[in-house]
């Protein structure tokens, strides 16, 4: 059975690269190649793909968009991610888009090629560094939710506001206020306002 291929990356030099090497396996063609993710949309609704090679980041959309939309419309490619970037945020967006596999660009040409049979099959395909990332990211304890008061209060603290200033804009006791960021700290194992603001935007629970 041959797998037809879409090869999307916006450095034509990897396009080529990566069609070239492709080419040497007698069970893949590579149909299409797209420079963003916009097109690579537009081609996997045309060209069907049984797989689609996915860079990360790219001008008009990126990986993670392209690949949400590709499997929300049928017949649904297998995604396989393959990128120089391995931070948290990358990784965590390309899984939570539904890719069926995240690969770095350094990984052997056989790697790549099992990797895509495998994604074409419906497995999760996962490179170590990968691996390692996740399985420490589900280790780290969770962050304790802040109320949205004490939210509110850090999302002030943010602006540069004093407590005075907090207090006013949100209608409470400077004391009051005290009592939030005091609680807020606890809760996000910081002893100051600056780590305090920084660790609950890490989070996810204020907005800079």
């Amino acid at each position: 059975m041959t797998l037809r291929l879409l090869v999307v990356d916006d450095h034509p030099v990897v396009r080529m690269g990566l069609v070239a090497m492709l080419s040497e396996h007698a069970d893949f063609e590579v149909v299409g190649e797209a420079a963003d993710g916009a097109e690579a949309v537009l081609l996997a609704a045309r060209l069907t793909p049984d797989v689609v090679l996915m860079d990360l980041r790219m001008p008009v959309m990126d990986g993670p968009e392209a690949t949400a939309k590709m499997l929300a419309s049928p017949p649904a490619p297998a995604v396989l991610v393959l990128t120089t970037y391995d931070t948290d945020a990358d990784i965590v967006r390309a899984v939570e888009a539904g890719a069926n596999g995240y690969l770095l660009k350094d990984a052997p040409r056989e790697t790549l090629a099992d990797a895509i049979r495998r994604a074409a099959r419906g497995e999760t395909v996962l490179a170590p560094p990968v691996v390692a990332r996740l399985a420490s990211r589900l280790r780290a304890p969770a962050t304790p939710a802040l109320t949205d008061r004490e939210a509110q209060v850090l999302q002030c603290v943010a602006k540069g506001m004093s407590n005075a200033e907090v207090g006013r804009e949100l209608h409470i006791g400077e004391a009051t206020v005290k009592t939030h960021l005091l609680r807020a700290f606890e809760k996000l194992g910081v002893t100051d306002r600056t780590a305090a603001v920084t660790a609950a935007y890490k989070s996810g629970q204020i907005e800079l």
